[in-house]
C-alpha cells in the first residue's frame, strides 16, 4: 500500500496579506517597515488582523537585502575547542541579540587555509562585518573583505598591515602581572611555556613582557633595589600542541630542568589554558597527585579545572571582550569613521595554592 507524502502548507506571502487586508503591497511593506504615520489607524488595524489570521512571517533576509542590509556578521574562530573562544563567543552572541545582529560562526580549526576559505565565503554571504580571532590570517587574506567595504574587528591579536579595531586582553600587562607575582612569591627559576609565537601577536606580547619583567627584576637586584632576586632566571619553552613529537621533546627539556632544580624554586608560567592543561597532565603523570610540591603552575586563562587543582591564574574578561567586539563592529556598520581603536582590557590575578607554597 503506497501513501502520498504530505506537502508542507504554503506559507502566506505579502500578496496574500494585501488581498486579505483589502489593500496594496506597498501599504503592507510600509507597515512591516514601521512607517505607521503614513497609514490610517483603520488600515493599520486591518493589516494587523490579516497578518494574525494568515500567520504571516516576513522573510527578514529578503527584506534586508532589498534595503542593502541583512544584519549578518561573520565570526572567524581559530579554535572552538579552546574555553577562551567559547567564553568570548558567549559575549558575542549576547551583544548580537541586543543589537539585532545574526552571527555566522566559522571554525577554522587552526588551519590557515580554512581561515582564507571562510573569509572568501563570508563575502559571498554579504555579511555586514566580520570579527576575526584567527591563527595565521594575513593582511592579504583580509584585504578582499575590507576592500569591499566590510568592516573588521580583531579579537586578541593584530594583523600586520591591517588598520582595524582590536579588542582583547592587555597581554603585556597580564604577563608582567604574572611574572611579578612569581618573583614576589620567591620563585627564582621561571619557565614561560607558550605555543609557537612568531606569527601570533598576542603570544609575542606575552613572551616579550615576561622576558622584560625578568630582566627588570634582575636589573633592580644588581642595583641593590630588590635584594634576594638577583639570581632569578627566566626561560621560554615552546610547546607546539599541534605536533606531539615536538611537545615530547620540549617536555624532556623541562623534566631535566625540574630534576636539576635542587634548592631553587621552580615555576611554570603557561601562556594560555591549553598549554597549562598539557603541562598539568604531564606533571601529574610523572610526579603523582602531589606534583605541585615540586613545581608551581600559573596560567593566563582561568578554566574550571584550575580551581579544582588549585592552580593560580590570570582571568581574562572574555565575555566583555566578545561583547565589546560586537559593539565596535556595530558602530562601524552604522558609519562611525574614527581612527582604528585598541580596547585593551585588564586581567585579574587569581592566587591559589599552586604559587603560595
Amino acid at each position: 500500500m503506497s501513501t502520498t507524502p504530505q506537502t508542507a502548507p504554503r506559507r502566506a506571502t505579502i500578496t496574500d496579506v494585501a488581498r486579505e487586508a483589502g489593500t496594496g503591497k506597498t501599504s503592507i511593506s510600509r507597515y512591516l517597515n514601521g512607517e505607521m504615520s503614513v497609514l490610517s489607524p483603520e488600515l493599520r488595524a486591518r493589516i494587523e488582523a490579516a497578518i494574525a489570521r494568515l500567520d504571516y512571517q516576513p522573510n527578514q533576509m529578503a527584506r534586508g537585502l532589498k534595503r542593502g542590509r541583512n544584519r549578518l556578521i561573520g565570526m572567524l574562530l581559530a579554535d572552538l575547542t579552546n574555553p577562551y573562544t567559547v567564553e568570548v563567543l558567549q559575549g558575542v552572541e549576547a551583544a548580537c541579540h541586543a543589537l539585532g545582529l545574526m552571527p555566522l560562526i566559522c571554525h577554522a580549526a587552526n588551519e590557515v587555509e580554512m581561515e582564507r576559505r571562510y573569509l572568501q565565503l563570508l563575502t559571498t554571504y554579504r555579511v555586514e562585518g566580520v570579527i576575526v580571532n584567527a591563527l595565521g590570517v594575513r593582511e592579504a587574506t583580509l584585504r578582499p573583505v575590507v576592500g569591499n567595504g566590510i568592516p573588521a574587528v580583531l579579537v586578541d591579536r593584530l594583523v600586520d598591515g591591517l588598520v582595524a579595531d582590536m579588542v582583547g586582553l592587555d597581554n603585556r600587562a597580564a604577563a608582567e602581572l604574572g611574572t611579578r607575582h612569581l618573583l614576589d612569591s620567591g620563585f627564582d627559576d621561571i619557565w614561560f611555556a607558550v605555543q609557537p609565537f612568531e606569527q601570533v601577536s598576542s603570544r609575542q606580547l606575552r613572551e616579550a613582557a615576561f622576558r622584560e619583567a625578568i630582566n627588570a627584576r634582575a636589573g633592580q637586584a644588581t642595583r641593590g633595589a630588590q635584594g634576594g632576586h638577583g639570581g632569578a632566571r627566566g626561560h621560554t619553552l615552546v610547546l607546539n600542541l599541534a605536533d606531539t613529537a615536538e611537545v615530547e621533546r620540549s617536555i624532556v627539556e623541562l623534566d631535566r630542568a625540574i630534576d636539576a632544580a635542587a634548592s631553587r624554586r621552580l615555576a611554570l608560567f603557561a601562556a594560555n589554558a591549553p598549554v597549562a592543561l598539557c603541562l598539568a597532565l604531564h606533571l601529574k603523570a610523572r610526579y603523582g597527585a602531589d606534583w605541585q610540591s615540586r613545581v608551581a603552575l600559573l596560567s593566563i586563562d582561568d578554566p574550571d579545572w584550575a580551581e579544582l587543582t588549585g592552580v593560580t591564574t590570570i582571568r581574562q574578561p572574555t565575555y566583555e571582550i566578545g561583547y565589546r567586539a560586537v559593539e565596535f563592529l556595530h558602530e562601524r556598520i552604522e558609519g562611525v569613521q574614527t581612527a582604528a581603536r585598541d580596547c585593551l582590557l585588564p586581567g585579574e590575578l587569581i592566587v591559589r595554592a599552586s604559587t603560595s607554597r
